[in-house]
Parts: structure tokens; sequence; C-alpha cells
């Protein structure tokens, strides 16, 4: 790692957290990237102080002691999570071909941007590949001896991709009328009860019920077939579970704070492109059902649509706290 010289560009996705803030940007700083692109929200204005922590959380990414080429696009007003993260990665796509991407709250370890600078060069021209990401869910649960493994799942802590998957992406998912009146997700999923989940998902983020960019990302990916690259070992941890947080609150959540570890150079990369059947069904149970049964219950009850005790995912229940043991 000590001769690798980063030349992708990172774009830094920030808000209002200046203490998470401080500590991505001291990472990206050990990279020094070239070029960083920085996409800022503005402060509520219901929010007493915050336009402080904004302005904070900016003053921070001006540190930079490196040569880089650093360009931004602030938003003077609120966006929120749905507008603001849609909008600046199509400004990022527009400026450059390809992009590490972090949030504000995505520690990485600092393997992380030579396993996506890799990985992006390898897989520009195949479309089968639509992002690398620098999560591993799998909880030391060892999938393959490669440094890496193919999944349906876009996770998004710590991620990197191109200009040319990037330009399928809808935040406002116009094709979904289509796809779900076709019933082509059951095809591209291959199981009744996971299309009915995602389809409730899906049509809560058409309705734009939810403030959040990155289930439209799922589907984009999957209307393409696509397919998101995932480190044998975890090279991200997400510092920013708290209150304070838009949608990841509960900082009691397992999900939260994971340790990072090494993964070693020279990759070792597998001889195909087959997507780990047995790795994504762990992910869907341990990782999504809860979560999209509780954004989707809780969108429901916004729109006083929805009884407190109904939830669409209760028959997994059981398969979720069945994946608490070791496989």
């Amino acid at each position: 790692m000590n001769d690798f010289q980063l030349n992708t560009p990172v774009a830094f996705i920030i808000f209002n957290r200046p203490d998470a803030t401080a500590q991505v940007f001291a990472e990206i700083a050990k990279a020094k990237p070239h070029q960083l692109l920085v996409v800022a929200d503005g402060p509520r204005p219901d929010r007493p102080g915050e336009a402080e922590k904004c302005a904070a959380v900016r003053r921070i990414v001006e540190q930079v002691d490196w040569s880089c080429q650093i360009l931004t696009h602030y938003s003077d007003t609120n966006l929120g999570c749905r507008k603001r993260v849609s909008s600046g990665l199509d400004w990022v796509f527009q400026t450059v071909d390809r992009a590490i991407i972090l949030e504000d709250d995505c520690l990485p370890h600092p393997a992380f941007f030579r396993f996506c600078e890799e990985l992006l060069d390898r897989y520009r021209d195949d479309e089968r590949v639509m992002m690398i990401s620098g999560d591993n869910f799998q909880f030391g649960r060892r999938r393959t001896s490669y440094s890496y493994y193919f999944s349906r799942y876009c996770h998004v802590w710590g991620w990197a991709t191109w200009r040319r998957a990037w330009q399928y992406y809808d935040v406002d998912m116009k094709l979904w009328p289509s796809v779900r009146e076709g019933h082509w997700l059951q095809d591209a999923l291959g199981s009744r009860p996971l299309a009915n989940r995602w389809n409730k998902t899906f049509e809560v983020m058409h309705q734009k019920m939810v403030d959040t960019w990155d289930v439209q990302w799922v589907f984009t990916s999957w209307i393409q077939n696509g397919l998101t690259i995932l480190p044998n070992a975890n090279l991200i941890s997400n510092i920013g579970f708290s209150h304070a947080a838009t949608h990841t609150t509960n900082s009691n959540n397992p999900m939260a704070n994971l340790p990072t570890e090494a993964i070693e150079f020279p990759l070792h990369h597998p001889p195909f492109v087959i997507r780990d059947s047995r790795a994504d069904d762990f992910t869907e149970k341990r990782f999504f059902n809860p979560t999209l049964a509780d954004l989707v219950r809780r969108a429901f009850a916004k729109a006083g649509r929805l009884a407190s005790s109904w939830n669409p995912f209760r028959p997994h229940n059981k398969a979720v706290r069945s994946m608490e043991r070791p496989r």
C-alpha cells in the first residue's frame, strides 16, 4: 500500500456532522486523490444551529494540503436526502466518468481506495457490473477464497461506479409502473415472496413516501440485470448511527460501527462472474428484511393508511432470527 497512488476522483457527500466528516475526510486525505468533488446540502430552517454545523462541515473540506483539484456542488437551501444526493451524483457523473463515493458517516479502511480503483479499471467495460462496494455484511462468514464476490445488492456505505452505469439512474423510477404491471420483478428475483416484499418497497419509493435515493439505485441495477462487487473483508464502518441521523437512528443496530479489516493485494480475482446466492440469501434475511419492513411501515403510517400492527414481512421474522446462528 505504501507505493499506491490514487488516480480515481473521490466524491464526498456532506451535510451537518462535523465530527464524523472530519474522521472520513482524514482518511480521504491519506489517499490524496487528485480530484475531490464535494456535494453538500443546505441547513433546514426549522433546526436551530444547523446552519453553523453545515458551515463547519464545509470548512473541514477546505483543509486540503495536497495537490488536488476541489470541485464543489453546494446547496444554499435544504433539498433533503432524496434530491440532494441524487442531484449531486448526477453532477459528479456529468463531471467525471468514474468516482469513488463516500458519505460523511462512512469511514473507510485505507485499502478501500485501492480496492475500488483496481476493480474500476478491471470491470470498466463490463456492463454486467454496475458498482463496487466496500461493504461486507456477512459478519465474518467467508463466502469465497477470492478477494471478492458478486451480489445483486447495492450496498452504498462506501462504493464506486462509472458514468456508464449511473446514466440509467432515475430518482423518480419512471419505469416502475411498467415493471410492476408486467410482473418482471418476480422473473428477476426468482421468488414470489421476495418479489412481493420488494414490490411494496419500490411502490413506496415511486410514490415519494420516503426521503431517500438509494433504493432507486437498487431498482436501477436490477432492471439492468446488474451485479455489485462486494469484498470478502469489510472495508467500511458506518459511524453515523445516532438519533441525529436521517435514517440510521438506532445506535444499537448490529450494522453500526462494524469493524474494518485489511484485504490482501494483489487481489485474487474470481475467474467467473456469477452471483453468490448463498451470501445474498443471508443479506436479504439479516440486512434488508427488517429494514424494509420498518421503512414500508413508517411510510404508510405517515400517510395514515397503515395500522400500527401491520408487518408486510412478518412471515420471515423467524427466518431472520434463525440467521443469528453461524452457518
